[in-house]
């Protein structure tokens, strides 16, 4: 017999207690379009090599771009960019109508207004359940002094200090 742990609702109210910064995962898309996503489950693999993660679930538009793609970035937003995490959170196939980005040399989408890039070159893809975990090296990036956006029991929060 297989345990198969807690119920969603149950998962979802745990790791809801766990405040993360929220990211805008961007990549392109097979047939060459920005394309991105709403995540708050990028986190450090190592420091020697410099490596994230990220989970990605297999019914998002993101994890074909993902699987076929070489890069990606992570757009780690400030506390004025609510609107923007809920754009690319949303089904909309257009996300980027209307966001202000440019590109950086591997055509990946930077945002603009963001607390920091983390540009990635894909190392591997892990199966992870209903979603895959995509691992990357660190290539680039820059960091902003701005604040971040947090999301928290369901909703997002900033920091007071």
């Amino acid at each position: 017999m297989t345990a198969r742990g807690v119920e969603p609702p149950q998962f979802r109210q745990l790791l809801g207690r766990f405040a993360t910064g929220v990211t805008v995962l961007t990549s392109r898309s097979p047939d060459g379009e920005p394309i991105g996503m709403t995540a708050n489950s990028l986190a450090s693999v190592s420091l020697e090599p410099p490596l994230v993660l990220v989970s990605v679930e297999k019914r998002h538009d993101m994890h074909t771009a993902m699987e076929k793609g070489k890069h990606f970035v992570f757009n780690i937003l400030s506390s004025e960019q609510e609107a923007l995490s809920r754009a690319f959170a949303a089904s909309e196939p257009d996300r980027f109508r209307g966001v202000s980005y440019r590109e950086n040399q591997s055509g990946i989408a930077l945002l603009d207004g963001v607390v920091a890039h983390i540009e990635c070159e894909k190392q591997a893809a892990v199966p992870g359940g209903d979603h895959t975990i995509f691992i990357g090296l660190v290539v680039g990036g820059d960091a902003t002094d701005r604040r971040p956006l947090l999301y928290y029991r369901g909703g997002y929060a900033g920091l007071s200090r």
